[in-house]
């Protein structure tokens, strides 16, 4: 399964870091990443492979915002199905 992952907040030091860091602990493999910083706002989009994820789609969801509440930025993930029907046209 895959799955959209979107980071959003103020420029800070280890923001790439500490989100890459938490992915590897919970197994989920990046598939693909494009990230800017905007006028001093950090932004990152990941398209993520969590087939092999130690967890539960919940509690992946709540350990990525614990750790963007640490980080002082926004992130949310979706399942790619989800995220797709939402978009499409």
């Amino acid at each position: 399964m895959k799955a959209i992952l979107t980071v959003i907040g103020k420029d800070n030091i280890g923001i790439i870091a500490g989100v890459s860091q938490k992915l590897a602990d919970l197994q989920v493999n990046i598939l693909d990443v494009s990230q800017t910083i905007m006028n001093g706002y950090f932004t990152m989009m990941m398209i993520l492979d969590v087939t092999k994820a130690t967890k539960n789609f919940g509690e992946i969801k709540k350990e990525l915002a614990d750790k963007g509440a640490e980080l002082n930025v926004q992130i949310k993930i979706q399942r790619e199905e989800i995220f797709s029907s939402m978009h499409s046209l």
